[in-house]
């Protein structure tokens, strides 16, 4: 009798630890990602009922329908009869209310009320892969027509059923899914949303998808998530880096443009460059380079803002050791960056040519790079763009500040030899004195007048037109820089005869400036006027005209200030030594 109870006990026991393990096990399976779709799958082991209010809701929606929509189309009765469909357990009667949606978000351009928002996330919630296809295509249309708002959509609670669509098993939902998040992903909150729920893991795995369409939308996803700072930190952590930049090489232009921005927003924080750009690794450096002979323009555009942002911050002490970001400059030039950039500058896109200008400008500016730079092949394609486009800021403005920056190093000769210099005297005649490119151009052009060589070119080239240009320039009076360079160039060509005698004409507006000049607040002003004033008292004309004015009596006046000054100074000096 005891050896029974005993044995009894035993099998009591046994079944006990026996079931205890299998839900263990189960409830283990149960928290798998793979059937995280497929788990409302299970309650659909028998065939759903029909309920009596569904059929007659179903009946009473397909009469109006029929009718010519009787009712308005998504007014108080529709919302109430797609309701009922969409929360019914019946895929026929979901399907139904799916492919209305479908129906009115591709022929009827009208705003979704945000009632209906309750039944699309019973409708992306649903285990039906057909309703789970036509639910999530109906809202990225409306998304795309802007008939919802998108910050309502997340609010609302619809981005928790769409990230999980992102790890459906079908092309059609993924692609869906991915353009939904894309599209919602364009504020601040709703990127801040997005990456809250761990939607970034998801994206990131369908940006390896083989469907092309899947990876659009998801790389398009990560293009947009990149605007914001704090969630490039988490695609960082993410691994997006290297992902990106293998998608750099895919044989989709739009998955290559994608990433490519992507990677150019990343680029803009320099915190993210030594993860970009890692010693003994430059794959990411020679694919950007490598897509500027891309024969699509918004690729090779937005490689060279990749390769901008990577090189803007590389203007750093040069005395620094270790590992410095200014090498990717020399590593770009290395690469033979230059001959691609200079047949970019002559692209028929403008995007193109402001980008590939852009790039140039920024290795122009360090002094180690300039003697490469000032090829002739380089010049001549900057004299060309002034020429063809000298109504276009972009290209004016950049192309000044390139050339005067090449015009410090010891290349003076080849920019003469080119036509940058008539390029950019012709331009101040056709360029609007409020443009800030006006002030780059005067700029440039002042700093190659007080080169003998440069300044002897460029009298060749100045006229009637030029030299009243600039004399109008040094007198107006709004912006003071542009009017100290015009006049700083007066100033160096005033030694030719040829230049005394075009300023000839102006006597009145040269003397109305500098009298301006004279009485300016700041110092170098007022020298420049008297140097001005000197070299024009040689000719007897200006001579004249000045006795007959009041230029002696300023030149007094600044002379009697500049004593009082002295004589303040030396007093504060020996109250000093005292």
């Amino acid at each position: 009798m005891q050896l029974l109870r005993d044995f009894v006990a035993f099998v009591q026991r046994m079944s006990s630890d026996l079931v205890r393990s299998v839900k263990e096990c189960l409830t283990l399976i149960s928290k798998c990602s793979c059937l995280k779709q497929n788990s409302s799958k299970a309650r659909q082991l028998y065939k759903p009922i029909l309920q009596p209010h569904e059929r007659v809701t179903a009946e009473e929606f397909l009469q109006h329908i029929e009718t010519g929509f009787e009712m308005s189309p998504l007014g108080k009765d529709s919302l109430e009869a797609l309701r009922t469909l969409a929360f019914s357990e019946n895929p026929g009667l979901q399907q139904s209310a799916a492919l209305y949606y479908l129906h009115m978000s591709q022929h009827m351009n009208i705003p979704l009320p945000v009632e209906h928002l309750e039944s699309f996330y019973a409708l992306l919630r649903s285990a039906d892969l057909e309703v789970q296809q036509m639910s999530s295509l109906s809202l990225v249309n409306i998304l795309l027509e802007g008939n919802i708002d998108k910050e309502l959509v997340v609010q609302m609670g619809l981005l928790e059923p769409v990230l999980d669509l992102l790890e459906s098993e079908d092309p059609t939902v993924q692609c869906n899914s991915c353009a939904c998040t894309m599209i919602l992903a364009v504020s601040e909150s709703n990127r801040e949303a997005i990456c809250a729920a761990r939607g970034v893991t998801p994206l990131l795995s369908l940006a390896n998808s083989y469907d092309p369409r899947v990876q659009q939308n998801a790389v398009g996803a990560i293009l947009n998530l990149t605007q914001s700072e704090k969630i490039q930190q988490v695609l960082c952590k993410e691994g997006a880096l290297p992902v990106l930049a293998l998608l750099l090489e895919s044989p989709d232009s739009e998955v290559q443009y994608y990433s490519c921005a992507a990677l150019s927003n990343m680029a803009a924080n320099a915190q993210h460059h030594e993860a970009m750009l890692r010693p003994g690794n430059r794959f990411l450096l020679r694919t950007l380079i490598s897509l500027l002979s891309s024969s699509v323009g918004k690729v090779s555009s937005q490689a060279c803002v990749c390769l901008r942002n990577l090189a803007t911050s590389a203007n750093i002490n040069p005395l620094e050791k270790g590992p410095r970001t200014t090498d990717i400059q020399a590593e770009m030039i290395a690469e033979d960056v230059l001959p691609k950039l200079c047949s970019l500058l002559v692209s028929g896109n403008e995007d193109v040519r402001h980008a590939s200008i852009a790039l140039l400008w920024i290795l122009s500016q360090h002094p180690h790079h300039q003697d490469t730079l000032a090829c002739a092949e380089l010049l001549q394609s900057l004299g060309m763009l002034l020429s063809l486009h000298k109504t276009d800021p972009v290209i004016v403005a950049h192309a000044a500040c390139i050339i005067k920056n090449l015009s410090l190093s010891k290349t003076t000769e080849r920019i003469i030899e080119s036509t940058c210099v008539e390029g950019l005297l012709q331009t101040m005649l056709s360029t609007d004195t409020e443009e800030d490119s006006l002030h780059y151009v005067t700029s440039c052009l002042a700093e190659l007048a007080k080169q003998e060589g440069a300044m002897l070119h460029m009298v060749q080239w100045i006229d009637e037109p030029l030299t009243k240009c600039l004399v109008r320039l040094a007198g107006q009076l709004k912006h003071t820089e542009t009017s100290f360079q015009a006049a700083s160039i007066i100033q160096h060509v005033i030694g030719h005869e040829k230049m005394v005698l075009l300023l000839k004409h102006h006597i009145g507006e040269i003397q109305a400036y500098l009298k301006n000049f004279l009485v300016h607040q700041e110092i170098r002003f007022q020298q420049l006027g008297i140097a001005t004033f000197c070299r024009l008292q040689a000719d007897p004309e200006f001579a004249f005209a000045f006795r007959k004015s009041q230029m002696a009596k300023l030149l007094e006046q600044v002379r009697q200030q500049t004593e009082e000054t002295q004589e303040l100074l030396r007093a504060a000096n020996y109250h000093e030594d005292s």
